[in-house]
């Protein structure tokens, strides 16, 4: 039941989003997209911290030698917090600048796939790219709408990412580290909202948040609906597992749009009891 959900934040939040669980710095990271700020919700002791960014900021991601790697509406970033430094690394779609990436995971080798998507969501532009860990960049796929997830499998053999302006969300195999073998791992009706962030429990279930559906749901590994959890926000935007036993779920909502949802824009836990036993993975790191 939704009055059992906990909110960590204030609401407000135009466009919740980028949620990493930081083992290093025991907190929660989650960015507001359109209001330029990167947020941390510390663990220990519930405290909370705000850095403002330049340009919108799609997610970040530890870097395993410190520091971060931030996307950005203009790229990809190195990103220090304490100092804060932002150094340009490289813009993968110099030829779409009305782009910007807008969410993102790194994988068992060290390398950062990121999604992109046209800022006024007016043509279909957005696609699937690849940081690699020499900093040089690919485009894997495309072209997608709203670019969403990603998320791998457990053993990273598989890689699960999102065009939600189509609301179809996708499975690869990673074959010599290459994605292929592209295929539909579920469709959303109408009535779920659109498939949002998503996130991959250690038993191999895939977290998807609905945004316009008021939720978040399990998948198993064949696609299919294992069970749904209900939110107070219309907008779900991401979700992650966190804490040291990875036990704690966390997720994003958006207030854009939606002037009578008075809950949403907030960071929200989900209560442990409501999580079935499920625990996650713990986040990859950038090895570049």
């Amino acid at each position: 039941m939704t009055e059992t959900i906990i909110r960590r934040s204030k609401p407000g939040a135009a466009l919740g989003e980028g949620l990493l669980w930081s083992q290093r710095d025991g907190c929660i990271y989650w960015v507001d997209i359109l209001g330029n700020r990167l947020h941390a919700f510390y663990l220990a002791d519930g405290s909370e911290k705000t850095w403002y960014f330049p340009d919108h900021i799609g997610w970040v991601i530890e870097r395993e030698k410190g520091g971060f790697i931030a996307g950005l509406m203009s790229g990809f970033y190195e990103l220090s917090l304490e100092p804060f430094i932002l150094k340009h690394i490289a813009n993968p779609f110099p030829h779409e600048p009305g782009n910007r990436l807008n969410d993102a995971k790194a994988d068992d080798q060290g390398r950062i796939w990121a999604g992109s998507m046209h800022k006024p969501q007016n043509k279909k532009s957005g696609a699937l790219y690849r940081l690699n860990t020499d900093l040089s960049h690919i485009e894997v796929d495309g072209p997608y709408q709203v670019a969403n997830g990603p998320t791998f499998s457990p053993d990273h053999a598989k890689i699960y990412h999102t065009d939600s302006g189509e609301n179809d969300v996708f499975v690869f195999d990673i074959v010599k580290g290459e994605a292929v073998n592209k295929r539909l791992f579920v469709h959303f009706p109408d009535d779920w909202g659109s498939p949002d962030g998503m996130t991959t429990d250690a038993q191999g279930g895939i977290w998807i948040a609905h945004w316009g559906g008021s939720k978040v749901s399990r998948f198993t590994p064949d696609g299919a609906l294992d069970f749904s959890i209900a939110l107070p926000a219309k907008q779900i935007t991401n979700v992650c597992f966190a804490g040291a036993a990875l036990d704690r779920v966390f997720v994003t909502s958006a207030a854009i749009d939606q002037p009578d949802d008075r809950e949403a824009g907030t960071l929200f836990e989900i209560p442990s009891e409501l999580l079935r036993g499920h625990t996650g993975l713990e986040p990859q790191k950038f090895r570049g």
